[in-house]
């Protein structure tokens, strides 16, 4: 099984990922992973930061020959701007940020101690997780993607722009939702039997992590609620050639906590940035009088980075469950178990 620590502050000399449990034998090319770090970064509405960072990965351990050796892998990514000891102290606290609530609980005086760490600067460390399982995960065929649905309401790629554009115009932010999908993924990963197996509580629990998640919805989400059993569950069917397959897919892949071989559909919305260029009103923590809310370096609209981030995290999700029925430190092991299963569940 996966487990993986990020370490790093927003303005910090670097950001550091360990993971621990990648079996050994797994080719990987540092470039496979500076793509993912660099998609990151994209999409309209994204702000001055991508313009001085330009992230890129070192493997400092974990690898020999450019194959993994079955110990913990951990990524380096340099911080160009690394300034956390010369930034000036904030006193007024960004409505809907961790801000307040940050200083609250670890007794902090300057709201830049929060921030340094709560800043979704820290999802560059996640990406490159989520890269070294995608990396794995093209062994077994499984693939992972993502795209923007909306933008503050609008849909089409005409009506998102104008949206993010306006929100540039009124110094303000905007949110939205995308959708990932996870291809050629088997039957059977994740459990029932227990809660913390299931394999969409495994899913949500990342997809809520990532800064900025506000909801999410596996297959049709909401949309049971307003519907009869009948309109909605996915019958089932049978042919030599396929095996079991489905005509909809309306459970989003995941059926009782398992996946049941159909691609797996999840959607998300990530709120507005917090940081607007038009703050809301806040309270000084020093004072205690009334103010606007600080202004710090900041985006209009990552919807698109999101759905990124969360791929990320849909791979780290699918290549702990995938380990955990298959077990193994040597990858060619994993993959005689895994082809064997195949066999037997057609």
């Amino acid at each position: 099984m996966l487990r993986y620590l990020t370490a790093g502050e927003s303005h910090g000399k670097a950001l550091i990922a360990i993971l621990e449990g990648m079996p050994a034998g797994l080719k990987i090319n540092a470039e496979d992973i500076n793509k993912e770090l660099k998609r990151r970064q994209s999409g309209f509405g994204r702000g001055k930061r991508m313009q001085i960072e330009n992230d890129r990965c070192q493997i400092v351990s974990g690898l020999k020959g450019a194959k993994t050796l079955g110990s913990p892998i951990t990524l380096l990514i340099e911080n160009k701007d690394f300034s956390i000891e010369k930034l000036h102290k904030v006193m007024c606290a960004r409505p809907g940020h961790a801000d307040l609530a940050g200083l609250l609980k670890y007794g902090f005086s300057d709201i830049r101690e929060v921030l340094e760490r709560a800043s979704a600067r820290s999802t560059a460390a996640t990406v490159g997780v989520g890269a070294l399982c995608k990396i794995f995960l093209n062994e077994f065929k499984i693939k992972i993607s993502s795209r923007v649905l909306s933008i503050g309401g609008e849909n089409t790629k005409q009506g998102m722009i104008g949206k993010i554009k306006e929100a540039i115009k009124d110094k303000d932010t905007v949110g939205g939702v995308f959708e990932i999908v996870a291809c050629g993924v088997p039957a059977g990963l994740g459990s029932y039997v227990q809660p913390d197996r299931r394999l969409d509580a495994k899913i949500a629990q990342g997809v809520m992590s990532i800064p900025g998640i506000k909801a999410i919805e596996i297959g049709l989400g909401l949309g049971y609620a307003v519907s009869f059993g009948s309109e909605v569950h996915d019958s089932i069917y049978y042919n030599k050639n396929k095996g079991y397959f489905r005509k909809t897919n309306n459970a989003g892949g995941i059926e009782g906590g398992i996946s049941n071989g159909e691609d797996i559909v999840i959607r998300a919305c990530m709120k507005p940035i917090c940081t607007l260029l038009n703050p809301l009103d806040s309270v000084n923590i020093a004072s205690k009088k009334t103010s606007k809310a600080s202004v710090e370096r900041s985006d209009i609209c990552v919807v698109e980075a999101a759905g990124v981030v969360a791929e990320a995290v849909l791979a780290y999700c699918l290549a702990d469950s995938l380990l955990e029925k298959f077990g193994g430190d040597n990858l060619t092991d994993i993959k005689t178990g895994y082809q064997n299963y195949l066999k037997r569940i057609r």
